[in-house]
This record gives C-alpha cells, sequence and structure tokens, in this order.
C-alpha cells in the first residue's frame, strides 16, 4: 500500500472555509491588518540582502524602511505569519500523510519543462506581487473581506485571465 492511499482525507471545505474566516478576523482584531504572503517573503529577501550588500539597502529608499542601519527586516509580524503558515502547511501534510516528492504533471510535458514554467510562473507572480505592493492572497482575502470594490474587481480579473489563459497551456495537462 502505497503513502498516497494511507492518506487522510482532505479537511470539509465549509469547515475549512470559516476556520479561515476566524483566523482572518483574528488577524484583523489582533494586528489591525489582514493576512498576505508577500511581505514576509519580501522581508526574508531584504533580509539576506543586507548580508550580502548592505550598500544597496542604504540607497534604495524603499528597502531602507526595512532595513536601513540597525533595523531588521524579520522584526515584523508578517514574517512569522509567514514562517507559520509553512510551517503550519509542512505540518498539516505530515498530520494528513501528504508530505512526498513528486511532479505533478500531465503526460505531454517532462519534468523539466514542468519546473521551469512553475519557476517562472513563481517568478511572475512575486514580481507582480511586489510591483503591486500586495499579493493576492493578501488583496483576495484581506480587501475582499472588507468588501474593498477594488479587490473584488482584480479577483474577478484573476480567474478571468487565468481561465483565458489556461486555454494556450492546456495541451500540457491532456
Amino acid at each position: 500500500m502505497s503513502d498516497h492511499s494511507r492518506a487522510k482525507p482532505y479537511m470539509n471545505p465549509y469547515l475549512a472555509g470559516t476556520l479561515l474566516g476566524i483566523v482572518l478576523f483574528l488577524a484583523f482584531f489582533i494586528t489591525g491588518t489582514g493576512l498576505g504572503a508577500s511581505g514576509g517573503l519580501n522581508r526574508l529577501l531584504v533580509f539576506f540582502q543586507n548580508l550580502f550588500v548592505p550598500e544597496h539597502i542604504d540607497q534604495v529608499p524603499y528597502l531602507l524602511k526595512m532595513a536601513g542601519g540597525n533595523t531588521n527586516p524579520l522584526d515584523s509580524w508578517i514574517v512569522y505569519l509567514t514562517v507559520g503558515t509553512i510551517a503550519g502547511g509542512f505540518l498539516s501534510g505530515l498530520i494528513g500523510r501528504r508530505v512526498k516528492v513528486e511532479t505533478n504533471k500531465g503526460p505531454q510535458i517532462s519534468n523539466k519543462t514542468r519546473w521551469m514554467m512553475a519557476f517562472l510562473g513563481g517568478i511572475l507572480m512575486g514580481y507582480g506581487a511586489r510591483l503591486a505592493r500586495g499579493c493576492t492572497s493578501g488583496q483576495a482575502l484581506s480587501g475582499g473581506a472588507v468588501l474593498s470594490v477594488g479587490s473584488w474587481a482584480f479577483m474577478f480579473a484573476v480567474f478571468a485571465g487565468a481561465y483565458a489563459l489556461a486555454y494556450f497551456f492546456r495541451r500540457y495537462w491532456n
């Protein structure tokens, strides 16, 4: 019997959504801001930039706010939220017996091409998140929760764009 066949079933999506809503409410209540991921990952990147090229940090006003002088870029609640999210996801995978090394792909694509496309997509999403000064999870969850019209318009555009783009990449998954 393989590990996959012993995997525990996923949580009921209605229960998971309710729990996510409670976490989002607590984030607003405790921190005064919502959820997101790009801010924490950005601060982790700035931490490493500051180790290797601190002179660059001191020349860029945007980075200077996070790591200039004696300021520690990791000294922010969003870093702990991001690390906790990654650790919690890994722990959940361990508990559910779903942690394994695999490459999910269609039969028409090689592992190498799949990984290259995944990294390219991740780089584009990360760049876009910083360019927009926020990530899709923060925009969708936090902005949508406070009924921001811009957040709702953004998410409709994301889904429409994803469905439109999926047409051109469907051959890799069939």
